[in-house]
């Protein structure tokens, strides 16, 4: 997809100019074929890439249907297709990620400033959401956090300079999240001064230095951000953030860290096997779950997550417990369901 990130006039060359009328084509007059190309270009894996294609046709059914097309379509329009699913709300709002996504590179195209999809799936009140609710976000389980780690760790050297620093920008601030327990908006304002590369401390400064304090990045986060480091010093990008949003140095928006933690957590291959949405606070959370699996207390805990009070990390704590027993009773379940029914004894 194209990066909203991107700043300054566009590029209006005669040859540049020949593209986008050719893919403004392309998605009016076959947007199937145009979304496969799309695709194509996303990294996705193969098993994501099909439920994608899959979600996208229906989608196209649907527009057809009502004799409208990605230039027509509205908001009102996607609301009532979302409403119209009969399946669960998280699932209803992977949709609205994939058409938001979408419909952000085809109007980038048309060089409009608005999409649809995006109002409605930030519209807290929407018709859409009107579906059953599922168990709270919780924490990755490990497998969950061990296939995310692996990906981030991944080689990048097949994407193109342009492509690459996004990439190691977006790996390492997921790998802060995920291995440091940052917030979003504490990344949005983390400076160079703040951290050293090879170094396992971050410190994370408030306006008010009684909440200044210092996170212990784990071993892959330190890793992951030493990279990106070396990347963004070699790309010679200016100002002090250490996620700046573009070439200019300016700071990143919350809805472009949570477009880059659903993308990565999709491209990781673990999206499909979760009802809840993979958002930054899970990571967080599940920063917390690896210390406290590790047999970290809970107070060490609140003190690198930033909790001014110890009965906040308790409660974390409780809740990890929670969820650990929930999720052994959910896997005993469906071991007792997998397993042949006992044979009756000889007579």
């Amino acid at each position: 997809m194209i990066s909203t990130d991107t700043v300054g006039s566009a590029d209006t060359s005669p040859e540049r100019t020949d593209l986008f009328d050719r893919e403004r084509r392309d998605w009016l007059i076959d947007p199937a074929a145009a979304f496969d190309a799309w695709l194509a270009s996303q990294n996705f894996r193969h098993s994501s890439a099909e439920v994608y294609r899959a979600q996208w046709g229906l989608f196209l059914d649907w527009l057809q249907a009502r004799q409208k097309n990605l230039v027509t379509v509205d908001m009102r329009s996607i609301a009532e297709f979302a409403s119209g699913l009969s399946i669960r709300k998280p699932q209803r709002a992977r949709y609205l990620r994939l058409i938001e996504r979408v419909l952000d590179h085809v109007r980038e195209i048309e060089l409009a400033s608005t999409n649809p999809a995006r109002f409605i799936a930030q519209d807290g009140e929407a018709e859409w959401r009107n579906a059953r609710d599922n168990e709270p976000t919780g924490f990755l389980t490990a497998a969950e956090r061990t296939a995310l780690i692996a990906y981030l760790s991944s080689p990048v050297e097949h994407l193109s300079l342009a492509q690459r620093w996004r990439e190691r920008r977006d790996r390492a601030l997921i790998a802060v999240f995920l291995g440091g327990g940052i917030k979003t908006g504490e990344a949005r304002t983390l400076a160079l001064d703040c951290v050293t590369a090879g170094s396992p401390w971050v410190a994370i400064e408030a306006s008010n230095p009684l909440f200044t304090r210092r996170t212990r990045l784990a071993p892959f986060a330190v890793s992951i951000l030493e990279t990106w480091l070396d990347e963004r010093k070699q790309a010679e990008l200016p100002g002090e953030l250490v996620f700046p949003a573009s070439p200019s140095g300016r700071p990143m928006h919350k809805a472009t860290m949570l477009r880059a933690v659903d993308a990565l957590v999709e491209a990781a291959g673990i999206s499909q096997s979760r009802e809840a949405r993979a958002s930054p606070h899970t990571l967080r959370n599940s920063f917390a779950a690896d210390l406290f699996e590790s047999g970290v207390e809970p107070e060490i805990v609140g003190q690198w997550l930033g909790f001014a009070q110890a009965v906040s990390a308790n409660r974390l704590h409780r809740a990890w417990k929670s969820w650990v027993e929930q999720e052994q009773f959910n896997g005993d379940v469906q071991l007792t369901r997998a397993l042949p029914s006992a044979e009756a004894p000889d007579r």
